[in-house]
């Protein structure tokens, strides 16, 4: 999954914790690559029990990860995951290679 803000891809590094950041941002998971998290003020969701910004989204609920507050996703129509541009391409294409499609 790209940075939601600038579009970036996570690489896999050697060890230890990753520098990305996870959020909840309009109802929807979303990475924070480094850069945008030192360089832009990131408004993500947060907690109404506590305010804190430390939520997960999974399974049509949003968890606060800092007091275990749990409540359920809003459900307005819009898509779970925001897509970076060209990558639904990308993933077609990687699929075809692996599964020896011809287009």
């Amino acid at each position: 999954m790209p940075c939601f803000s600038c579009g970036a891809r996570q690489t896999d590094q050697i060890r230890g914790a990753s520098p990305w950041t996870r959020g909840v941002r309009d109802e929807t998971q979303v990475l924070i690559c480094p850069d945008c998290r030192r360089t832009h003020e990131v408004e993500l969701d947060t907690c109404s029990s506590c305010g804190s910004v430390a939520l997960i989204c999974r399974l049509g609920e949003v968890e606060c990860r800092s007091c275990g507050s749990v409540r359920l996703a809003r459900a307005d129509g819009r898509p779970a995951v925001a897509c970076a541009p060209g990558l639904a391409d990308e993933v077609e294409a990687a699929l075809a290679r692996v599964l020896r499609r011809v287009p």
